[in-house]
């Protein structure tokens, strides 16, 4: 896609690279070393992945993990998630996962974690 912000990446921004996916940071981070895993292919959405793609997500996941903690001692837990489509938040349309490093107190009260995209939706 000629017009397509994830395809046409400048190198310097790629941190990692897999067989089917690289990985920059947020230029919008919700904290620090927030994350993005984003297919080579274009696909608009995670349920378009092929069974290769569908594959290799928990092995990017998994060492982006390490990778991160390694980095910051200070992480303590993670939020991933996606946005599939315009009324989920989707905003770039080329499919991607954000891995957000989260820290001890850094808010107040993250009980709920993830419920927080619908804000009266996250305590319980």
């Amino acid at each position: 896609m000629n017009n397509c912000v994830f395809c046409n990446l400048p190198s310097d921004r790629i941190i990692n690279e897999y067989k089917h996916f690289h990985v920059i940071r947020d230029l919008y981070p919700v904290t620090h070393l927030h994350s993005l895993v984003i297919p080579k292919r274009h696909i608009v959405s995670y349920f378009e992945c092929n069974q290769d793609e569908y594959n290799e997500i928990p092995i990017v996941l998994s060492t982006q993990k390490t990778e991160l903690t390694l980095t910051d001692e200070s992480i303590t837990g993670f939020n991933i998630g996606m946005n599939i489509g315009e009324d989920a938040g989707q905003t770039i349309f080329h499919f991607h996962i954000h891995i957000i490093p989260r820290r001890k107190g850094d808010i107040e009260n993250p009980r709920g974690g993830v419920r927080g995209v619908i804000p009266n939706k996250q305590g319980y």
